[in-house]
Order: C-alpha cells, then structure tokens, then sequence
C-alpha cells in the first residue's frame, strides 16, 4: 500500500452495523439492509457485526416467502463491498 492510499484509507468513512436478532422476527434485518445499501451507494466501508441470532441472517438456503430473503439482500451487498462479522 502506498502512502497516499493510506492517507485515502484513513480518510474513508466507515459505518459499523450490529445486528443481533433474527432475520424475519423484528424489522431490524430490513432496517440494516437499508442501511448498508445506502452507505455503500454512497461510498462508506460498511461493515455489519453479526451476533447471536443475528447470524441466521446470513444462512444459506432460506427459503424466505413474502417478505425480502435476508441472505439474497445480504450477497448482494457483500458483492457491492459490504464486510460481515461473524
């Protein structure tokens, strides 16, 4: 990394999420995704801290019908730049 990277990184934004409930009992898995969503379309590093129940947000093969699949939403972020925490 070269000096003025550094100097950019240091200066980047960075937004920190905790999620700690499970993806379809509370609203608090959409809210993060929204979040995240709009912090990294504007250019934050998003990082989201997954805790507790928080981690079945990012479980494999939901099969979420309704309402938005929290690890369809989750990969696309992560492909966007999102870093998860578990």
């Amino acid at each position: 990394m070269t000096l003025s990277e550094l100097k950019e990184d240091k200066m980047s934004k960075t937004f920190t999420l905790l999620l700690g409930t499970s993806p379809y009992s509370y609203e608090n898995t959409l809210t993060t995704v929204k979040i995240a969503e709009s912090a990294l379309s504007k250019g934050y590093t998003v990082n989201v801290i997954a805790s507790g129940d928080g981690v079945y947000c990012f479980l494999k093969g939901q099969k979420a019908k309704g309402i938005t699949n929290a690890e369809e939403k989750f990969t696309e972020l992560i492909e966007k730049g999102l870093r998860v925490y578990l």
